[in-house]
C-alpha cells in the first residue's frame, strides 16, 4: 500500500494502532505471563511490518544532533496518564544509554528500524535497604527488526542505542510511563537506587 498523502497515512495509522491495541488488550487480560508477552510482541511485530505507516519524517529524532538525543511519541496518548495500555514510538539517536531500571508494569519492545542493545539484570541483594540494590548481569540482547524483547514488572534492564541509524522502536506498557510511580533505577557504580521517572525520564510527546 502506498500512502503519499499525510492525511491518508495518519488515518490509516490511527486505525492500525487502534486495532493492534484492541488485540493487545485481549492478550494482556488478567495478569500477563511471559507467554502472553511473547504473543503481544508478535502482534506488535505485525504492526511494525506496516512500515509505510510509520515513516521517519513523521517521527523524527530531536533536531538536537547530540549523541543520545531522543523523542518518545505517545501513539495513543492524550496528555493524561490514565491507567490503560500505552504504546509509544521511540526515535533515538545513537549513543543513548540508560541506567538499569524496572518498569513497574509489563513492557514489550519491538523494532521497526535501528538497534537497541539491552543488558538484563537480576537483583542479588536482600532488598532490606530501599536506597541500595546489587545487580548481576544475566544476559545481553540487541533489539532490532524481528528480534523483540519483553519484561515483567520487576525485570531490570538498561538500553544502549547502537549502530549508525536512529531507532524507531515500539515500546508498549501495561500502564503509561507517566503513571509508573514505582519505577526505579540503579546507579551501577554505587548501587544507589533512584526514582527513575523523576531523575531520568523526559516528557513524552503526544503523537498526531
Amino acid at each position: 500500500m502506498s500512502l503519499t498523502a499525510s492525511s491518508d497515512r495518519l488515518a490509516a495509522r490511527r486505525a492500525a494502532v487502534a486495532t493492534a491495541l484492541a488485540d493487545i488488550r485481549a492478550l494482556a487480560a488478567g495478569t500477563p505471563d511471559r507467554a502472553a508477552l511473547d504473543a503481544i510482541a508478535t502482534r506488535l511485530q505485525a504492526l511494525a511490518s506496516q512500515r509505510e505507516l510509520f515513516p521517519r519524517e513523521d517521527f523524527p529524532p530531536p533536531a538536537d544532533t547530540a549523541s543520545g538525543a531522543s523523542t518518545r511519541y505517545w501513539l495513543n496518548g492524550d496528555g493524561n496518564t490514565g491507567d490503560g495500555i500505552a504504546l509509544y514510538l521511540n526515535s533515538i539517536r545513537p549513543g543513548k544509554t540508560t541506567i538499569p531500571h524496572n518498569h513497574d508494569t509489563w513492557a514489550v519492545i519491538v523494532a521497526i528500524e535501528g538497534q537497541e542493545f539491552n543488558r538484563v539484570y537480576r537483583r542479588t541483594d536482600d532488598r532490606s535497604n530501599p536506597a541500595f540494590a546489587s545487580l548481576e548481569l544475566v544476559r545481553e540482547q540487541t533489539v532490532e527488526a524481528g528480534a523483540p524483547i519483553a519484561f515483567l514488572a520487576d525485570d531490570i534492564h538498561s538500553i544502549h542505542v547502537a549502530g549508525d541509524t536512529p531507532t524507531l522502536h515500539f515500546h508498549c506498557y501495561g500502564r503509561p510511563l507517566e503513571a509508573l510511580t514505582g519505577r526505579y533505577g540503579v546507579r551501577l557504580e554505587s548501587g544507589e537506587v533512584v526514582n527513575y521517572n523523576a531523575t531520568q525520564m523526559q516528557p513524552s510527546q503526544v503523537a498526531a
